[in-house]
């Protein structure tokens, strides 16, 4: 067996393992951010960190007739039927006629003083979810090292994945082929 061929045997050999092994240690992290990132491409279809619901009622009795009258008291047990008596931030009058109540988390209610017509509208964060957007972010410094360090990782990854296998499937094979319609396919969306 010539030199080069024990060199190349050898440099394959390790293409394979750093492959397999950055593959299985960052496995997890791809899989992270394939699904995030299936969640972020549609934004608009689905809100991926919270639940937002509304919810249309009508308050039945007699309200205060001054503003001054409606107590923190008073708010609060108007959140009670919604579950949101301990969760009560602050409440005023954008409108004559009008009470908004806000909510932690970003809920709120709003009561027509006059009709008792109120509207609801519930914000829950999505605590699996909403974490799983947030890598994308880089919600802090060592998140970013990490992430860094990840996107090298890739690159080993592929540059590696490209060489391990030679004739005609690899790379100046079919491989070849496969790896340059993947270059264009994202170029052509840059472009047109």
């Amino acid at each position: 067996m010539s030199k080069e061929k024990r060199i190349s045997g050898k440099f394959r050999k390790w293409c394979h393992i750093l492959h397999r092994d950055l593959s299985f240690f960052f496995a997890g992290v791809i899989l992270i951010y394939a699904f995030s990132g299936i969640m972020l491409n549609h934004k608009r279809d689905f809100n991926s960190d919270y639940s937002i619901t509304q919810k249309e009622y009508r308050i039945a009795g007699n309200f205060p007739k001054a503003k001054a009258d409606f107590s923190k008291a008073y708010v609060l047990d108007l959140l009670d039927d919604l579950g949101e008596r301990n969760n009560y931030t602050q409440h005023y009058f954008p409108k004559e006629n009008t009470m908004k109540v806000f909510i932690k988390g970003g809920s709120s209610l709003t009561v027509n003083t006059k009709t008792g017509e109120a509207y609801y509208e519930s914000v829950k964060k999505r605590p699996i979810l909403s974490s799983l957007n947030r890598l994308h972010y880089n919600p802090n410094r060592n998140w970013t090292i990490f992430s860094d360090i990840f996107a090298v990782s890739l690159i080993v990854i592929t540059l590696t994945g490209l060489v391990m296998l030679k004739g005609r499937k690899g790379f100046w094979g079919r491989g070849g082929i496969e790896f340059a319609a993947g270059i264009l396919i994202p170029l052509a969306f840059i472009l047109l």
